[in-house]
């Protein structure tokens, strides 16, 4: 592939067969970072579990230290107190029928998490072929089906994220802006690393975490040692 003079550049400050140190790992990531926008910085874990087994399956949500850097558009699912309470936190869109109309009818998508209390499940469930794709679906797993929608909608709204299990036995994560400084990142990577591990399932055999690279949006990559920094 066939990469511009500024990727180039950047590849140069890297060593493509070394495995780094967290530390150094989020400098280079910051100094690789030299695009005119701010760039994500990236996760990629290659686990050592099998995605077509139910009982080795990883998912979860953790809350970063730092936050994303993103801003979030939330749309809940609630009604009465409820959904009062959710506009109370800070939801951009609170709804019930009328919000999965919008959905089903105009193609609406202008948010960027989807948080339902369990009774309206029922009517969110047949969204699910819109939603399911673009992972959008409120699921218990990942907090977002759950009667306490205030701080489910504070926690979004503060930095949590989504972790899963891909077909491909890896898990994609972004865990900040090149702008956070290599402190913030650090401190979000082992808080995600932290609930990674947690969530080891106990049918996994092995070394869990095989590979681990992180890189920029426009970065190259660069191979991390799987362990926390601290």
């Amino acid at each position: 592939m066939k990469h511009g003079k500024r990727y180039n550049e950047a590849a140069k400050l890297v060593d493509s067969h070394n495995i780094y140190e967290p530390r150094e790992a989020m400098d280079l990531a910051v100094a690789t970072a030299t695009a005119k926008f701010d760039e994500s910085i990236e996760i990629h874990m290659k686990m050592g579990v099998d995605s077509r087994r139910a009982d080795q399956q990883i998912r979860g949500t953790v809350v970063l230290p730092h936050g994303t850097g993103k801003s979030v558009r939330i749309a809940v699912f609630a009604k009465g107190p409820k959904a009062d309470e959710a506009r109370e936190a800070g939801a951009d869109f609170v709804g019930d029928e009328d919000l999965a109309e919008k959905i089903q009818k105009e193609g609406w998508l202008e948010f960027d998490v989807a948080i339902a209390t369990p009774d309206m499940m029922g009517v969110v469930g047949r969204l699910g072929r819109v939603l399911g794709p673009r992972g959008l679906m409120p699921n218990p797993k990942s907090g977002t089906v759950t009667m306490d929608v205030g701080r489910a909608v504070e926690e979004a709204k503060a930095g949590r994220i989504e972790y899963r299990l891909e077909k491909q036995n890896i898990i994609h994560v972004a865990i900040g802006k090149a702008s956070f400084g290599a402190d913030k990142l650090l401190d979000n990577y082992d808080a995600l690393l932290d609930a990674v591990i947690r969530a080891k399932p106990a049918a996994a055999k092995g070394q869990y975490i095989q590979r681990r690279t992180q890189t920029s949006t426009m970065g190259p990559g660069i191979r991390i040692n799987p362990k926390l920094s601290k």
